[in-house]
C-alpha cells in the first residue's frame, strides 16, 4: 500500500509546478501609468497637430517644456507657434502613429505626416504641394505632463518633395526671367549706344 501511495505522489507532483507556469505573467505596476503616457502622446498628434486644438496644449505641456533641437532648444511657445505655422499652411495636416512605445516615463513614436499647401505662404500664393513625410518623436511625461521632446524627421526630404512638383513651374519662372534678363541687357544696350552717339555729335 505504501508503494502505491508513493508511486501516486510521484505521479501528481509535478502539477503544481505545472499549473503555476501555466498562470500568466502579472502586468508591471506602471503599466496603466504608461497607457496614460501614450494617451497623452496620442493627444499632440490627434488633437493639436491633426484638429488644430491648440488649446490642448495648456493641459498637457508642463511650463518649463524644452523641445530639444539638434542645434538649439526650444520652449512651449516657440513649439506651438511652429505647430500653429504647420497647421495653417497645409490646413488637412494629419499625423498617423505608425508605432508607439512607452518605457518609464518616455514615450516614442514613429508618425506619418500628409498635407497639402492649399494656403498661402506670406505673399506667395497656395502651391498645392503635397507632402508625405516620416518622423520619430520621444516625449518624456511626467505627472500627466509633457516636459521634454525630441524629434528627428528629414527635411531635406520634403525639400525634394516639393522641388520636383513644382519643377515645371519652376522652369516656366526660370525661363522668365532669363527672357526678361536678355530683354533689359538689349534695352540697356540700345540706350548706350544711344547715349554715346548723342555724347559723339555733342564733341563734333
Amino acid at each position: 500500500m505504501k508503494q502505491v501511495l508513493a508511486i501516486v505522489l510521484l505521479m501528481f507532483a509535478p502539477l503544481p509546478a505545472a499549473l503555476a507556469t501555466s498562470t500568466p505573467p502579472s502586468l508591471p505596476a506602471d503599466s496603466s501609468q504608461q497607457d496614460k503616457n501614450k494617451a497623452i502622446a496620442r493627444r499632440v498628434l490627434e488633437e493639436i497637430l491633426s484638429q488644430g486644438k491648440f488649446q490642448v496644449a495648456d493641459e498637457i505641456y508642463a511650463k518649463d517644456f524644452v523641445n530639444h533641437g539638434l542645434h538649439r532648444n526650444a520652449d512651449l511657445q516657440v513649439d506651438q507657434a511652429a505647430a500653429r505655422w504647420e497647421k495653417t499652411h497645409l490646413p488637412d495636416l494629419k499625423m498617423t502613429v505608425d508605432l508607439m512605445v512607452a518605457e518609464s516615463d518616455l514615450v516614442t513614436v514613429m508618425w506619418t505626416l500628409r498635407g497639402t499647401n492649399s494656403a498661402p505662404i506670406g505673399s506667395l500664393p497656395a502651391t498645392g504641394v503635397r507632402i508625405e513625410e516620416r518622423g520619430i518623436t520621444v516625449w518624456r511625461i511626467v505627472d500627466g505632463k509633457i516636459r521634454d521632446e525630441w524629434t528627428s524627421f528629414d527635411q531635406l526630404n520634403i525639400i525634394r518633395q516639393a522641388l520636383s512638383q513644382l519643377k515645371w513651374q519652376l522652369i516656366s519662372l526660370l525661363v522668365a526671367v532669363v527672357i526678361l534678363i536678355w530683354v533689359a541687357s538689349r534695352f540697356f544696350r540700345r540706350l548706350w549706344l544711344a547715349c554715346s552717339k548723342q555724347g559723339a555729335k555733342a564733341t563734333s
